[in-house]
């Protein structure tokens, strides 16, 4: 399907042209960018946490958390913001103290797990639809809609509060569409960043851009657990709201394409942006005709450089070496990494820290404190593997740390508040820290295989095959915490624990090749002949 003669100049892009008489250059496009798609994907993360700060809301248990009037008084560094001292509980969560039909009583751990499940069920199965369209669609506006219908679920959910709705179909229904939205963020992300992007430091850059990750939960359970005490409903529809801005910024700034403002396809051209003249005169006349259409001009293909492109098919992205193993990497790194992002402010609410129970609101926001390591994770797991140029060895070492980092920590994390911090990032840290790699530098990595014979059409493609396959391990790990919190936190713990194991086994074919290289062995686990036949 050809993408030229659709894609138009975003309408804010043509704006701030008219504004300043002449266009941005390509590095300052790069820099807006990565700033906007940063922000998109932090509001996508920001959306998915409401579910997490509300679930000691929708089943409290009383009886294992005896009430006490000075919850917490905490002097550490971080302050009130994380840790704040309570005499007396959030009104809206007492009057809730029976939890919210029909999740309080026995079994509501099993329906908030189901509903968890149903979420990241559709959102991995609509990754991989979701792929193949942003290879095929305008990747701005099918973001732009994704982000605005995503809001708008997510929202939705949290109306059942105000329309006092108990039935568990509604919640089900709502979290199963918001999923399906949910899909169209990370293909779409990561091909547009690799679209403006070559090689050179991916690992880095990515590192550091996948920080909106974290950064999306860390303000998702900020905003959620800020507006709880106003009823659990709002903890829905600020961040539904804020992600629907988003699509907003979105559809009006983001060129999600070079070609778009009228440079070449920088993969196409060795990561290098072909050199324009410098002639004023010439260039302004070149933008205010390209205004003037509407932006037809700089999106119809016309520019030099451009070429037509079709979408590369999810079998032939299966066979570009490397996409299968790290998918299945990404199953069990995910599981580990979900189970935390859905399950630690409820584990955080319900068990004691240096012999004393914490509000919801204040283990909503502790719980940050576990993305700040995954944002050191991501950067240190980006910035090892360009060193070295050994992405799979990086991820299978972090998944292996992961192992006892998660360990002491359950054992030792009640010891006190202090301790419980320090534990808990460094098990974000290694947790998070291939994961990000992963669904970032690797993903982009394999998008634009030599297989490939440069054709960059497999960006979203790939990026969906490996963050799909990853989204089923994510929403599993939540469904069995679900049953297994019921047999106790330990069993949880040994099930993260088998899936950080299984994790690094499964990159141990690539280890080996990349350590063969190292020693000078040639191998070709990496290499493969062309899977496209002809250029496109």
């Amino acid at each position: 399907m050809a993408m030229g003669s659709k894609r138009k100049t975003p309408p804010g892009i043509l704006l701030l042209r008219r504004i300043r008489g002449r266009n941005w250059s390509p590095k300052t496009f790069r820099y807006a960018i990565l700033l906007i798609t940063f922000i998109a994907y932090a509001c996508y993360h920001a959306s998915r946490k409401p579910s997490s700060i509300v679930k000691s809301v929708l089943h409290s248990e009383p009886s294992t958390k005896p009430p006490q009037e000075h919850i917490n008084n905490y002097p550490w560094p971080l302050g009130n913001v994380f840790v704040k001292e309570e005499t007396d509980v959030d009104h809206h969560v007492l009057s809730h103290r029976k939890g919210w039909e029909p999740f309080n009583g026995k079994g509501g751990t099993s329906r908030l797990g189901e509903i968890d499940v149903a979420f990241l069920a559709c959102y991995s199965l609509g990754m991989y639809v979701a792929g193949h369209l942003g290879d095929t669609l305008d990747l701005r506006l099918f973001l732009t809609w994704g982000m605005i219908g995503s809001g708008f679920f997510v929202g939705l959910f949290g109306m059942g509060y105000f329309w006092n709705i108990h039935a568990f179909w509604f919640f089900l229904v709502m979290q199963m569409a918001a999923g399906l939205f949910q899909a169209t963020g990370w293909p779409s992300v990561v091909a547009v960043v690799g679209n403006w992007y070559g090689k050179r430091k991916r690992g880095l850059i990515m590192g550091i851009w996948n920080a909106h990750t974290s950064v999306g939960n860390i303000c998702g359970s900020l905003i959620a657990a800020g507006v709880l005490e106003y009823g659990w409903g709002w903890s829905f529809i600020a961040p539904g709201f804020v992600m629907s801005l988003g699509g907003v910024l979105v559809y009006l700034f983001l060129a999600a394409y070079p070609e778009d403002v009228g440079f070449p396809d920088i993969n196409s051209n060795s990561g290098k942006f072909i050199k324009r003249r410098r002639n004023i005169e010439e260039e302004e006349e070149s933008i205010d005709a390209d205004v003037e259409g509407a932006g037809e001009g700089s999106g119809s293909g016309s520019e030099p450089g451009y070429e037509n492109k079709t979408s590369v098919g999810l079998l032939q992205a299966c066979m570009i070496p490397g996409v299968i193993p790290f998918a299945l990497c990404l199953f069990f790194s995910k599981l580990v990494a979900y189970t935390f992002l859905y399950w630690l402010p409820f584990y955080l609410s319900q068990t004691t820290i240096g012999g004393e129970y914490m509000s919801v609101k204040t283990a909503g926001n502790l719980s940050t404190l576990f993305d700040v390591g995954g944002i050191v994770g991501g950067i240190l797991a980006g910035y090892i593997s360009d060193k070295f140029k050994a992405r799979a060895t990086t991820a299978a070492t972090f998944m292996y740390a992961a192992i006892p980092a998660m360990l002491v920590y359950h054992f030792y994390g009640g010891v006190s508040q202090t301790v419980n911090i320090l534990l808990m990032m460094v098990a974000g840290l290694f947790v998070n820290g291939p994961y990000a790699l992963i669904t970032t530098a690797v993903s982009a990595d394999l998008g634009t295989h030599k297989s490939l014979q440069g054709d960059s059409r497999a960006l979203a493609t790939v990026t969906a095959i490996i963050d799909g396959t990853g989204s089923a391990g994510a929403a599993l790990g939540p469904l069995l915490t679900g049953f297994l919190s019921t047999l106790g936190w330990q069993a949880v713990f040994y099930m993260l624990v088998v899936g950080a194991l299984c994790a690094g086994l499964l990159l141990t074919r690539l280890v080996i090749a990349e350590i063969r290289e190292k020693l000078g062995y040639v191998d070709e686990v990496l290499t493969s002949e062309p899977l496209l036949n002809e250029r496109r």
